[in-house]
């Protein structure tokens, strides 16, 4: 259920704000959302990953028998050949 929610910025921070979402095509209300779940998410699990490393996470679906060491080995060959 989404309630309203208000906040008190800086101008500046709220201008970038609004070109960032634009940018991404998404909404300042779906950011601050995003930030407060990522920050209640992580406040009981200390996460080393950046929030951006976090966000990008499970976007690359790869086959279950992949042995990633040995295709980052073939990619170093190929490349240094």
């Amino acid at each position: 259920m989404a309630s309203k929610l208000t906040l008190s910025l800086n101008q500046v921070v709220i201008q970038k704000a609004k070109e960032y979402a634009l940018k991404n095509h998404t909404s300042l209300s779906l950011l601050v959302e995003n930030y407060f779940r990522f920050l209640t998410k992580h406040s009981t699990n200390k996460s080393t990953l950046s929030p951006i490393v976090e966000e990008l996470s499970g976007v690359i679906k790869l086959p279950e028998n992949i042995d990633i060491k040995e295709e980052y080995t073939d990619f170093l060959i190929e490349k240094y050949k």
